[in-house]
């Protein structure tokens, strides 16, 4: 535990918190919309600090991170909660605590977590599986502790984190994946308790500090996966984010309090991609169905086969200082090359 960053005492003991978007008013004895903030007196206290519920190494491909270091090892971390509390969300075991429940993990330092990354050959640190916003005290001083020791720095996130916030992890953050959950008020507001509007800021905050982005889309049966609203979302992406910006289109299994739909199917994936190419994107991804068609990275230029991938495996890549070896475009990311 830890005393919290980003927050403001008011009169009568209340705080104010103000690391998401959610700026939760939190009495004495009571946690923020996360559960994993609590107010003490009138000082706000971080309950996951220094205390981990996953440390293990993962391809960065199941991130998913196409475009960054493809075919690296990535530390992965997470710990206990969540500020969104989606209906279909699939670690709901550790990202949805009880009001007032126990914050269950693994005492571990952040020079630790460093550590384990470097002894097991890995070349960044993900903070992953639930959101890291909601431990940014342990997650920023990791992260600092990881660039010093020549490691990139990944957020796997639902991009609900303050303008202040994400202007204090900026500088370590090398890359991002952002949920970027359907494209329509009444989904956010329906199924993930939250507002579009706000996430779309703060995906337009992450690209205008430079951060590596990739963008994905769980698509959920007759929810979120209509021609109109997919369009919407890809044109969002090309205009406002860019075309070299890779989206996912992950396949949706029935799970949590999600199960009268069905599994997702693979036609309404390859559906998707081809609006999202359509729309003028370069890279759009099909996630969740290894072999079905749509895990590769082509040539935008000539439609190289640049990057073969099955599931989290890539079994080729012959990019070459950043390009196509066959007509020398240059292609997106974050140290491409094999």
């Amino acid at each position: 535990m830890k005393e919290a960053q980003f927050y403001e005492r008011l009169t009568g003991g209340d705080v104010r918190c103000g690391l998401c978007r959610f700026s939760c008013l939190i009495t004495n004895g009571a946690r923020g919309i996360c559960s994993v903030r609590e107010n003490r007196g009138g000082t706000l206290i971080a309950l996951t600090y220094e205390n981990i519920c996953s440390g293990q190494i993962d391809p960065v491909e199941k991130k998913p991170l196409f475009h960054v270091m493809p075919g690296s090892k990535t530390f992965s971390i997470a710990a206990m909660g969540c500020n969104f509390h989606c209906r279909h969300c699939q670690n709901f075991s550790i990202s949805q605590v009880e009001r007032g429940g126990e914050i269950k993990g693994v005492q571990v330092t952040p020079g630790d977590i460093v550590q384990r990354a470097l002894a097991s050959n890995c070349q960044s640190i993900s903070y992953t599986y639930t959101e890291p916003t909601i431990y940014f005290e342990m997650a920023a001083e990791t992260a600092r502790l990881a660039r010093q020791a020549g490691l990139k720095n990944i957020f796997v996130s639902n991009g609900y984190i303050s303008a202040e916030a994400l202007s204090a992890i900026a500088p370590v953050l090398d890359a991002a994946n952002i949920d970027l959950k359907g494209f329509t008020k009444e989904f956010y507001r329906n199924y993930v308790q939250a507002d579009l509007a706000e996430v779309l800021d703060s995906l337009l905050a992450y690209r205008s500090r430079g951060i590596w982005l990739e963008i994905t889309t769980l698509l959920i049966p007759g929810l979120n996966d209509s021609d109109e609203e997919l369009q919407a979302l890809a044109g969002f992406i090309a205009e406002k984010l860019g075309v070299d910006t890779p989206w996912h289109v992950s396949q949706f299994h029935p799970t949590y309090q999600l199960t009268d739909r069905p599994r997702t199917p693979v036609a309404t994936l390859l559906r998707a991609r081809t609006i999202g190419l359509a729309a003028g994107l370069r890279y759009v991804y099909v996630g969740n169905t290894p072999g079905e068609g749509g895990e590769n990275t082509l040539c935008p230029h000539c439609s190289a086969l640049l990057i073969a991938r099955h599931g989290y495996q890539v079994t080729q890549n012959i990019i070459h200082d950043g390009r196509c070896p066959s007509c020398n475009y240059p292609i997106a990311g974050i140290n491409l090359n094999n």
